[in-house]
């Protein structure tokens, strides 16, 4: 299995070049399928510099920033990798959105015009007559975007920052988690649920139908999600571990 690939946009010209190569670097980080391949998850700054068009002097000061926030770690004479998260930090973190994002909802069903609200169906409109399985890769898409447009409809910048480190993962775990046990139906059922509760302002019950949404991921974490500690003695110890891995890795 390949490693995920590192998808970094060309810098502008106007802002610092530490401040562009960090934020490019944080978004490519973010789109990266880190708990999908059994391998570290390995950063080269001599890749990056031509990917970018910059010296190695502003990647540095960037990966510094990035080390910083926990999103990667430095390794002396080994290089730079993302960081990787063990089974019980998973589900401490999805614990942790859980509690965010409902919150958001119900700042959602109080502030979000209608409009807004009519857009979370529009996430899912290519499903009205398909099944998630069917394209689940695109589903898989549109479930991240409909997370990520509950925060944003809260209009809380504070929710948005504080669970923007959490989304690294999150984002990760549910494109792996959302192939398994009949997820995605289930999933597009719930989603609906909390959609009806937002048109219809009922704050409570949307934030209970996020939350216990949410906490259905942990659950599924909890109970398949061994392989991740493994993955993270991968980052540790090397090789070794990773031979355990040499037909792919286990299925959450």
């Amino acid at each position: 299995m390949p490693p995920p690939e590192l998808s970094v946009q060309p810098l502008d010209a106007g802002a610092t070049f530490r401040n562009q190569v960090y934020r490019r670097l944080k978004q490519a980080i973010i789109q990266m399928d880190i708990y999908d391949h059994p391998g570290d998850v390995r950063l080269d700054e001599r890749q990056l510099s031509g990917l970018l068009g910059v010296s190695r002097t502003p990647i540095r000061e960037a990966l510094t920033l990035l080390e910083q926030e926990g999103l990667v770690r430095l390794e002396p004479r080994r290089g730079i990798f993302v960081v990787r998260k063990t089974k019980a930090e998973i589900i401490e973190m999805i614990i942790a959105w859980a509690a965010l994002e409902s919150m958001a909802t119900r700042l959602a069903a109080e502030r979000a015009t209608a409009e807004d609200i009519g857009t979370l169906w529009d996430i899912f409109r290519s499903f009205e007559e398909q099944a998630p399985s069917d394209n689940i890769q695109e589903y898989s898409d549109a479930n991240i975007e409909f997370h990520k447009a509950i925060i944003r409809l809260s209009r809380a910048r504070i929710l948005e920052t504080l669970t923007d480190n959490l989304f690294i993962h999150m984002r990760a775990i549910r494109k792996l988690s959302i192939r398994q046990d009949n997820r995605a139906e289930q999933s597009m059922h719930e989603h609906r649920d909390i959609i009806r509760a937002l048109e219809r302002r009922d704050g409570e019950l949307a934030e209970r139908l996020a939350r216990e949404h949410t906490l259905g991921l942990a659950a599924h974490v909890e109970r398949h999600g061994d392989f991740l500690d493994w993955l993270r003695l991968a980052d540790v110890r090397g090789a070794d571990v990773k031979a355990a891995f040499k037909d792919g890795l286990p299925l959450m």
